[in-house]
């Protein structure tokens, strides 16, 4: 069995994933797509112990979901085979739908498609998500104005007569690759804000600006230069980029309960404890669950 822990960030993913491969006998791996690069591990939180898919990417690199997710296979699969649990635990949901099924990717863009659409974007990014309603409903509902490669992406798509959302979305419909025990993790908004500002605080007394002005003397990915607070840290004085960072990482924590909310089946465990006494609790369920007949994901 697979164990997957999904939460908003801050709500205790690295700590509650660590000690559930402690109880069980498993390995965790990453879905953080941010973590995936290696030269930020301050700013993007890197776990202290070793984890699979965590530093993979130099910060030049260009990483992709597809790229991911045929590793996160590798790993989830020669975990299992070797008799040890898969932990797949992050807070990047498209990486965790990656590394737990198999993604029927769209296609590229026909050639001069992404810029024109990069334009129209740029001029106005209301109007741009505006088409998107009128050709992709389905997509619209799902992506931000304001985030732009994904408005760009999905008028790409509906332009070429695909979606960003898939009819057949294979995660909600349970179709996972292994049978698997999908866990959210919840904690009180009031307590994880209190957590956000704790951990942006300790990011900027761990050296996070000297982190970042070392990463940026050299060649950054278009990717990889998506990592919360990389801007905010380069470009603003210390009380004002942490100031900064707590307000998009709070807007960030709120859209990714959305998202976490909207998978069938996920169990929701308070993580407002020890991660030790969650870690348990998940333990039971996964114990509970391997005992029940077999059948596909949960």
């Amino acid at each position: 069995m697979v164990i997957a822990i999904f939460g908003p960030t801050a709500s205790g993913k690295t700590a509650v994933a660590e000690a559930v491969a402690g109880h069980v006998g498993g390995e965790v791996v990453s879905c953080d797509s941010m973590q995936a690069y290696r030269g930020l591990p301050i700013l993007t939180c890197q776990p202290g112990r070793p984890t699979r898919l965590v530093g993979i990417w130099p910060l030049d690199h260009d990483g992709s979901v597809g790229e991911y997710a045929g590793l996160a296979h590798a790993a989830i699969d020669e975990l299992l085979a070797d008799g040890r649990t898969p932990i797949v635990a992050g807070g990047t949901g498209l990486y965790l739908r990656a590394a737990l099924v198999e993604l029927g990717l769209p296609s590229a863009p026909p050639p001069g498609a992404r810029a024109r659409w990069e334009e129209i974007y740029d001029r106005d990014s209301e109007e741009a998500h505006r088409r998107l309603e009128a050709l992709d409903p389905q997509a619209a509902a799902v992506v931000h104005a304001n985030d732009r490669r994904r408005v760009v992406r999905a008028l790409e798509l509906a332009e070429a007569g695909e979606s960003l959302v898939p009819a057949d979305d294979r995660l909600w419909a349970g179709e996972t690759r292994h049978p698997t025990l999908l866990v959210g993790l919840e904690v009180p908004k009031e307590e994880l804000l209190r957590r956000i500002e704790r951990r942006t605080a300790a990011m900027f007394e761990a050296g996070v600006q000297e982190e970042v002005r070392a990463a940026l003397a050299g060649p950054v990915s278009i990717t990889a230069r998506k990592a919360l607070g990389l801007d905010e840290v380069a470009a603003l004085p210390r009380d004002e980029a942490e100031a900064a960072i707590v307000i998009r990482t709070r807007r960030y924590a709120a859209y990714q309960r959305k998202w976490m909310r909207r998978i069938p089946g996920l169990v929701i465990v308070n993580a407002d404890r020890p991660a030790d006494e969650v870690a348990h609790e998940i333990q039971q369920m996964a114990r509970a669950r391997e005992q029940l007949p077999a059948r596909r994901a949960v």
